[in-house]
């Protein structure tokens, strides 16, 4: 501005960044909604230009990039939550006349969404026994079969799918096959190298990793479902801010380390729960003799903290006085953190279509960095409240 112009004109110009940025570690994080164009020329080149800050300025690209690069994927959207990343996923490849099949132990308010939004818009909406085979489940599906939408493990109970065949048989029929992988983080099982086509996961738990952002991604190889998933950001008005991206990027650099501690010591507690005598079965895909373990050491690298075990039966207020009595672990529905959680699960497992026993009361838990022999000692401490209680 040069000293023609008034005092007011003056300030408002004033303080902006002429010199190159210098470099650090993590990448600027820039906080505008207008972006200025270079030219006129460039204000409607929406194709090799950010023309306004809700598509995500430095940070957001460079965590769409390290996301990218550790799934190995064309692109990455990014969405405010991890249910919007699979609702967000869902919409951009779905249309009216179309069915998705949805493995029944699906996260609880996909479920709420898939029964109460996709059908108002005349999407058709089919559950599956995770445990059905691939060749039934693909063999079986209906001409108006869009995709499949799977989770494995399942995030309560832990059931395992054989991904990679699913995605090869759905792949021979022209159906579209979509992972929620927020247990695998995508880091200890890639779904795209499998053959599933949209890799989703919930960045709020272990890539964010200190429970305090809220943030989901999906994947895609395909450029052209990359760009639908782009589209359906876009058109749906969706942004995630640069200090959030800033966060979970900022997660991303140690999520390996803590993976590999909390799938360690996450084995540690389950192999001494299996020992003891209130509790009827452990459900932990990483652990020999548990369902599905097989299909875990063939496709993962590792485990991460999350698993559930069952107590044997006995009274409702003796698994709720086993979890009062937790000191260590915390009681929330969140998981992925720094901090170990428990719940209950048998209240959200109500709504599925297919019902299987458990062994009894059903508890997750979610280890966390503390020493594994705190949260033994804390668990030991819950079992005698529940042995009191459970005649």
């Amino acid at each position: 501005m040069s000293r023609g112009h008034s005092d007011q004109t003056r300030l408002i110009h004033a303080g902006k960044t002429t010199e190159p940025l210098c470099r650090t570690v993590g990448p600027p994080v820039q906080k505008g909604s207008t972006v200025l164009l270079p030219d006129a020329a460039s204000l409607y080149d929406d194709d090799n230009c950010v023309t306004y800050g809700r598509a995500g300025l430095s940070a957001q690209a460079a965590l769409s990039d390290a996301l990218a690069a550790m799934e190995g994927a064309v692109g990455v959207s990014l969405y405010p939550s991890g249910l919007s990343a699979i609702s967000g996923a869902l919409l951009a490849v779905l249309k009216a006349g179309d069915e998705v099949l949805v493995v029944d132990t699906v996260y609880k308010p996909v479920r709420r969404f898939c029964d109460e939004v996709l059908t108002r818009f005349g999407i058709t909406v089919t559950y599956y026994d995770p445990l059905r085979s691939p060749e039934e489940l693909v063999g079986g599906a209906s001409d108006k079969a869009r995709l499949i939408l799977m989770e494995s493990p399942g995030s309560l109970t832990f059931e395992m799918q054989d991904v990679p065949r699913i995605a090869a048989l759905a792949r021979e029929r022209g159906i579209l096959t979509a992972l929620d992988n927020t247990w695998g983080a995508g880091f200890l099982f890639r779904p795209l190298e499998h053959g599933v086509d949209l890799s989703i996961q919930a960045l709020t738990k272990y890539a964010g990793g200190h429970s305090d952002v809220f943030m989901g991604s999906a994947a895609a190889r395909d450029p052209a479902l990359v760009r639908r998933l782009d589209d359906g950001v876009h058109h749906l008005g969706w942004s995630v801010s640069g200090e959030d991206s800033y966060q979970v990027l900022r997660g991303l650099r140690t999520l390996p380390t803590r993976l590999a501690a909390q799938g360690e010591a996450g084995l540690a507690v389950a192999g001494w729960l299996k020992g003891q005598p209130e509790v009827a079965a452990l459900h932990h895909p990483a652990l020999p003799g548990c369902q599905g373990h097989e299909l875990w050491a063939r496709d993962y690298s590792g485990a991460c903290g999350l698993f559930a075990f069952a107590l044997k039966p006995a009274p409702q207020a003796a698994v709720e006085a086993f979890l009062d009595a937790l000191q260590v672990f915390g009681l929330g529905f969140s998981w992925g953190g720094f901090e170990s959680l428990a719940i209950w699960s048998d209240p959200q497992l109500k709504r599925r279509r297919f019902k299987r026993d458990y062994g009894g009361p059903l508890i997750r838990l979610h280890i966390g960095l503390e020493t594994p022999g705190d949260l033994i000692a804390d668990l030991r401490q819950g079992l005698d409240a529940y042995a009191k209680l459970a005649g």
